[in-house]
């Protein structure tokens, strides 16, 4: 089994911002354990495993901890290394995974769209242990396989400094919280540490969710996203029913 790796930078278009992703091509699949112990030694949020098979490309994504079933940024870099770095040159190039046929197209040197899923959350009693553990009782809480948590405005969202056990302790698999943006339409932070990440820098995944959201609360099918973790990113989604589109960039790690 042979490999090469290569680290990007997804959700930005300058070295040290945007979310970091390890993307590994492969000859072939070795066990899991390989997998995820690679993942776990490159203590980053994902890492991108990428084999041609005969149907075409399958892509799978690990967290230093555990094998995930959607991931936005890692699947952005993957395409920016077929791109930029393994030569190709189709307009657009698909993965199978394990959330099905995922698209990713070439929008501009560096600038590339997923069609993804669009997740519909359904509103519910806010958890008294979510609040405790955010350390601010929140506007509103929603819910799929991640609580999803209103705030009212972005110095809310930024002044959070939540407990990282109460909210390994929770029932979902990570936390999303958002509030209105002041340049952006809407502004988000994600904390996922019962996957091994304490705070992600830049989700696409977790766009999938807000997108929907804020385009019905805001009436638009466009919107312009900025997660505020320290290394920040941007993002434009683009809803359309049961799809969103996630529009943005990448550089490799070292880029300035």
């Amino acid at each position: 089994m042979l490999s090469r790796q290569f680290v990007i930078n997804a959700f930005t278009g300058k070295g040290f911002r945007g979310n970091p992703a390890a993307v590994c091509v492969l000859q072939d699949w070795p066990d899991d354990t390989w997998l995820q112990a690679t993942a776990r030694d490159n203590a980053l949020s994902e890492t991108a495993f990428l084999v041609r098979e005969a149907a075409g490309y399958r892509l799978r994504w690990f967290t230093p901890t555990a094998e995930v079933r959607l991931c936005g940024h890692a699947t952005l870099a993957t395409a920016h290394v077929l791109y930029t770095l393994l030569g190709c040159s189709a307009p657009g190039v698909s993965f199978m995974t394990l959330s099905g046929e995922l698209g990713v197209s070439r929008l501009g040197q560096d600038e590339y769209r997923l069609d993804f899923p669009a997740r519909f959350a359904q509103a519910i009693a806010t958890p008294p242990a979510l609040a405790a553990a955010l350390g601010a009782t929140p506007l509103e809480v929603l819910e799929t396989d991640v609580y999803l948590a209103v705030f009212a405005d972005e110095a809310q969202i930024r002044a959070l400094r939540p407990d990282m056990a109460a909210l390994q302790a929770l029932p979902r698999r990570a936390v999303i919280v958002t509030a209105p943006g002041r340049t952006a339409d809407f502004v988000s932070r994600y904390f996922a540490p019962r996957m091994g990440v304490p705070e992600d820098p830049v989700t696409g995944s977790a766009h999938c969710v807000l997108t929907p959201f804020w385009g019905a609360r805001l009436g638009k099918t466009t919107l312009q996203a900025q997660q505020l973790s320290e290394r920040g990113g941007e993002l434009r989604c683009e809803w359309d029913g049961d799809r969103v589109g996630l529009c943005g960039r990448a550089a490799a790690a070292h880029d300035n």
